[in-house]
């Protein structure tokens, strides 16, 4: 076998070997991230001082995944604080929420 072509192979067995492997989550598990999610949603929409009616949520085996924007820095951690309180998440990431500035999006927010 050419000598070139070798790493190219075995990086192209390894990439088929690990993707044959990948699990995929449990029905149950669906059903409870599915639950989850609802509990996020109403904790977000139940807070009397920030709006996150712009803010959608998927949550993957306990973990929260917020993605849309915010107002204010304020807000995006207010976010944080509230998801981490529903029972089920196990972690909150929000590397996908942005800041919204007088109507204009301006960047990802941390």
């Amino acid at each position: 076998m050419n000598r070139g072509l070798l790493p190219t192979v075995l990086v192209a067995a390894i990439a088929v070997e690990s993707c044959s492997t990948m699990t995929r989550s449990a029905p149950g598990q669906i059903v409870a991230d599915r639950t989850v999610t609802q509990h996020v949603y109403l904790a977000l929409n139940s807070d009397p001082y920030y709006y996150f009616q712009h803010v959608n949520v998927r949550v993957d085996d306990g973990v929260a995944i917020l993605t849309g924007y915010v107002w204010t820095p304020d807000a995006l951690y207010r976010a944080r604080q509230i998801v981490r309180g529903v029972p089920g998440v196990t972690r909150v990431v929000t590397t996908g929420l942005e800041q919204e500035l007088e109507g204009r999006g301006n960047g990802r927010t941390r």
